[in-house]
């Protein structure tokens, strides 16, 4: 007897950020140490830890017992909070807008649960965030990708987007400050993509600001803020800028302005109901990031900062790389110039891993079409694994030619 039949849905599901982990786990199994620039995850590097009066605030949590169902939606003081931290960002948030989940990737499956249907399309940039592609096609959707200029900062194309603008979209995506890429728009492109999606009325916009506070340009903008007419999707958490991913805990908030979701919202809500709630000591924990003190963020700012500026250094000196300066997150999309290699991202990412054991995400990845010939990698590791990993790098490069 065969094996039982896996759904189409799932054998079809693709995530390159951790599937590149599959074969450097063998590696390490055999006793290999690899340097690992593949994920996203701030904790796993030295010096970056979830700020302690965040971390207390999760512990006195738990102390007090609070590990019982919380909220759907959230804790009420959580919600608020985040709806005064959204409206510091120039719209007027209300706690009812705001609905915390496990994170900024449920939140992402409980709008396409609510929206999408057969026929229907998401149009996100290329390259993206893996379940951008990977989610829509669970409901009969499809993900068609607009182009990000990649000799001119990966800003985006909006002819491209025009073009590709029909009555069928419903989600128009923008990841700002953008992941992998990390190009960050700013408030003539938000206003531009917001009058391209105005045109259409069953478009909604997907603004992922998780990397907001990240943004190294002071150009980065709230979309909702921008927005008089086309309905937003705000998703933000405690993950990158408040450096505690493990948490998962984050949003999704609703701007409105001409009152349209009613419907979109009852179905948002009665799947969160069915799914119960987020965390409870981890609502505390975020809670307690957005209430106390931020002062700690630019020193860890200032940290991030310097270690791009070591990559992008050590990049301008390796023949057959060339990276454009990103303006925000933490994520460098390195582009491979030797021939060799250029055509062939994932199995560059792969020897690399097998010959020299440094661990990188290849490019296409983000996107089989446009995000092919680069690579990804994460710039949080300590100065001296970096130059490590650089030197490693370039002795790969140097030996396959």
């Amino acid at each position: 007897m065969g094996d039982i039949p896996v759904a189409a849905r799932a054998a079809n599901i693709e995530y390159a950020i951790r599937d590149v982990v599959v074969p450097a786990t063998a590696l390490e199994a055999d006793g290999h140490e690899i340097i690992k620039l593949n994920i996203g995850d701030p904790i796993a590097y030295p010096g970056l830890p979830t700020p302690s009066h965040m971390v207390e605030a999760f512990k006195d949590s738990l102390s007090r017992g609070e590990t019982g169902y919380s909220p759907s939606y959230g804790l009420t003081e959580l919600r608020v909070a985040i709806a005064n931290d959204e409206s510091n960002k120039g719209w007027n948030c209300s706690p009812d807008d705001v609905y915390v989940c496990h994170g900024v990737t449920e939140a992402l499956q409980i709008i396409f649960t609510a929206t999408l249907e057969v026929g229907t399309k998401v149009l996100a940039p290329g390259p993206h965030y893996p379940p951008y592609m990977a989610y829509p096609q669970l409901y009969g959707a499809e993900t068609i990708e607009y182009r990000l200029d990649p000799d001119n900062g990966w800003c985006v194309d909006f002819d491209d987007i025009e073009r590709k603008m029909d009555d069928s979209v419903r989600l128009l995506v923008l990841i700002n400050p953008n992941n992998p890429t990390g190009n960050v728009a700013n408030s003539n492109e938000i206003d531009r993509m917001i009058s391209i999606a105005e045109k259409w009325p069953n478009c909604m916009i997907i603004a992922d600001e998780i990397y907001d506070e990240l943004d190294f340009t002071d150009t980065q903008n709230s979309v909702a803020s921008r927005s008089k007419s086309v309905p937003i999707f705000v998703l933000n958490g405690v993950s990158k800028v408040y450096y505690a991913p493990g948490w998962r805990i984050g949003y999704m908030a609703l701007h409105d302005p001409t009152n349209r979701l009613g419907t979109v919202r009852d179905g948002i809500e009665r799947l969160l109901r069915s799914r119960l709630c987020a965390s409870t000591p981890a609502q505390m924990g975020y809670l307690a990031g957005l209430t106390q003190s931020r002062d700690w963020m630019d020193g860890y700012t200032q940290n991030v900062l310097a270690k791009r500026d070591l990559c992008l250094k050590r990049i301008s000196e390796i023949d057959g790389l060339e990276v454009q300066q990103p303006g925000g997150a933490f994520y460098m999309f390195v582009r491979l110039t030797d021939p060799h290699w250029a055509k062939d991202d994932k199995k560059f990412v792969l020897g690399l891993l097998h010959s020299e054991h440094v661990l990188v995400v290849h490019g296409s990845g983000f996107s089989k079409q446009m995000g092919n010939g680069p690579f990804r990698l994460v710039y949080l590791a300590e100065p001296d694994v970096l130059n490590e990993a650089f030197d490693r790098i370039e002795r790969f490069l140097q030996a396959s030619r």
